[in-house]
């Protein structure tokens, strides 16, 4: 009798359905699994026969073979531990096939019939919801992925004996899924670095109000201590909240690298925030390795991405970014592996000193590079890249007024005042987009900037002289349009005019100040 048992595997962020065969036939004993399956995959076998006999049951002396279609997928991990399981147990004649029509399962086994948890569950339901099944069986630890998945009944297992009891006479309960929305999404704000902590520095403030609101690529670059990354670590708490459908989506990234959190509070509405050191490898950065795993620029997909100490990280790995940067995806490919696809919808927020010293263009200290360590420095940044960051300021030196500690509060505005408007805007954003696809001006295409961003005779006359004094390319004269349409939006403007048009030109100037 052959057995069918309905598992997943991932390719890329996405789901993709397996149909487990299980056969027993005459001769020697032997297990062989085929369909192209991975190193860890074959291991099942082990795994598989040890949990059998441990949970009560005995192999027969046959041929076993299992099969794992289709056959041109490479099958990676350990998930398909338990639907082998199962399909041996329904050859067997323990478990009735008819039981399991529509269910879908998957999870690794330890030797003692246990079942673990395994990475990419909910995208592996989100795919089984499309197939239009109903229920799945999944490990107890990803539950809480599973029922982010609306119309699915999820049951969960400690073990392999449980479910083998599950399909007899002794049904699991459901996992409930009621309130999920109030009490699964983490939105705490607490723990943030708040925007009035950081003394002076009002014009960066400013441009990291503008890129919050409207998504935009940013760079600062300032003398060290002058509050870059103290300015960076304000950025999550003044973006807006991810909406419930870009929860699922990062979440569905999260479960594929194996880094989502269980239990409760497994999804959050706080947009991610990733940081990786400047050692970190392109592979590492946009994804990649023998087994493909996503990179830091998917991890951080609908959330921010900051780089500090630009020039440190390796040319090759920021040369990688520039298409993901425009494509808002990543696509990896690797010899013998199928090329996956992964999303990488990020803001990049990056800082860096002028020089390598740090002091140049600095007031209050001495620049001790040469003209050709400068340049050598800031050739590290290529101009491709620097034309991709939308908005660039320079943060200066802190002044001794900014510092000095005052009994009576300070007027510094707290990122739960700025956050207000950044939501403000965003909406407008959200509602001007509805039905385009998109959310953010960031987003915007070129067609789409001809429609939303119309600017008047003054304006078009400030952009021409703007762009053949400065040199600007087409990339440039697109991006300023973008982060002067969210200057209107933080203004609650309809329409764009001069002055927010010369203050999104002002944001390019480091270009021609420092690289040119």
């Amino acid at each position: 009798m052959i057995a069918k048992v309905l598992s997943g595997t991932i390719i890329g962020v996405e789901g993709c359905l397996i149909d487990v065969e299980v056969d027993f036939s005459g001769g020697l004993p032997y297990f062989d699994i085929v369909g192209l399956p991975g190193s860890s995959v074959k291991e099942a076998r082990e795994r598989v026969k040890a949990a059998i006999k441990n949970s009560g049951y005995m192999m027969p002396p046959k041929r076993v073979t299992v099969n794992l279609a289709p056959a041109d997928i490479r099958k990676e991990g350990p998930s398909f531990d338990l639907p082998i399981a199962v399909g041996l147990l329904v050859s067997m004649g323990i478990i009735s096939q008819d039981k399991l029509d529509g269910c879908f399962i998957t999870g690794e086994l330890s030797l003692d019939g246990a079942i673990r948890s395994v990475s990419g569950v909910l995208p592996m339901v989100v795919g089984l919801k499309k197939a239009g099944a109903s229920s799945c069986i999944v490990p107890k630890e990803n539950a809480q992925e599973a029922i982010l998945v609306d119309g699915i009944t999820v049951f969960a297992p400690n073990s392999l004996a449980e479910l083998v009891d599950h399909f007899a006479d002794k049904p699991l309960t459901p996992i409930n899924r009621e309130n999920l929305l109030e009490t699964e999404i983490d939105d705490s704000l607490a723990n943030l670095r708040d925007l009035a902590d950081v003394k002076g520095q009002e014009n960066a403030k400013r441009a990291l109000e503008i890129a919050a609101a409207g998504g935009h690529n940013m760079l600062m670059l300032g003398p060290p201590g002058s509050g870059k990354t103290m300015l960076a670590r304000c950025m999550t708490g003044i973006t807006p909240d991810l909406s419930f459908d870009e929860a699922i989506e990062l979440s569905k990234i999260y479960s594929v690298a194996g880094i989502l959190k269980s239990g409760k509070n497994s999804v959050s509405q706080m947009r991610p925030f990733r940081a990786p050191h400047h050692s970190t490898s392109y592979a590492a950065l946009v994804g990649g390795g023998r087994i493909p795993k996503p990179g830091e620029i998917s991890l951080a997909h609908n959330g921010i991405l900051f780089l500090d100490e630009l020039p440190e990280f390796a040319r090759n790995a920021l040369e990688t970014m520039r298409q993901p940067m425009e494509a808002g995806e990543v696509t990896v490919s690797r010899a013998g592996v199928q090329p996956v696809t992964y999303p990488a919808r990020f803001l990049l927020l990056a800082a860096m000193n002028p020089c390598p010293c740090g002091h140049y263009g600095s007031g209050n200290n001495k620049c001790t590079c040469t003209d050709g360590e400068i340049a050598k420095y800031l050739s590290k940044i290529s101009g491709p890249m620097l034309d991709r960051i939308d908005i660039q300021v320079e943060v200066q030196s802190v002044r001794y007024s900014d510092m000095e500690l005052n009994e009576t509060p300070t007027n510094n505005e707290t990122s739960r005042i700025v956050r207000e408007r950044v939501v403000t805007a965003a909406q407008l954003q959200r509602d001007r987009y509805k039905a385009t696809g998109i959310t953010r001006n960031a987003q915007l295409t070129p067609a789409q900037i001809q429609k939303y961003c119309h600017i008047g005779n003054p304006e078009r006359d400030m952009l021409k002289m703007a762009f053949e004094s400065m040199g600007l390319s087409g990339r440039a004269y697109h991006k300023i349009l973008k982060v002067a349409r969210t200057i209107a939006d933080l203004a609650g403007r309809h329409t764009i005019n001069v002055h927010d048009l010369a203050e999104a030109i002002s944001y390019r100037n480091l270009d021609k100040k420092y690289w040119r």
